[in-house]
């Protein structure tokens, strides 16, 4: 029996390959260890954000959170206090995600 096997990408990176997609959200050097902090954390502060990720700038911060707030990986909810309070948290999308990178860990330390 020749089973024929599931291509990893089936357009090799055009605009249809899912795991093209992939890599251009969560590829870099930040989002994936911003993920992980929120995980590990379920609700996190922009500061704590900040010192948990080592040698992010805020810029850096700011601008991935943002990106990942657009694609729909982050849930940013500001309280309106003095001064303001702003928290982000997973989205399922994001939650369904963990296991996947928990799997790349795994393999990372079995491997690398």
């Amino acid at each position: 029996m020749n089973k024929k096997k599931e291509p990893l990408c089936d357009e090799i990176a055009g605009e249809g390959c899912a795991l093209k997609k992939v890599m251009n959200i969560l590829g870099g050097k930040w989002k994936i260890m911003i993920l992980c902090v929120i995980d590990n954390n379920d609700i996190v502060r922009y500061g704590d954000l900040r010192r948990s990720v080592y040698g992010i700038t805020n810029t850096m911060l700011a601008q991935s959170l943002k990106e990942l707030e657009a694609d729909e990986f982050v849930i940013r909810t500001q309280y309106d206090e003095m001064p303001v309070r702003v928290e982000y948290s997973l989205t399922d999308k994001a939650k369904s995600l963990i296991p996947i990178l928990l799997e790349l860990k795994k393999w990372g330390e079995k491997n690398l």
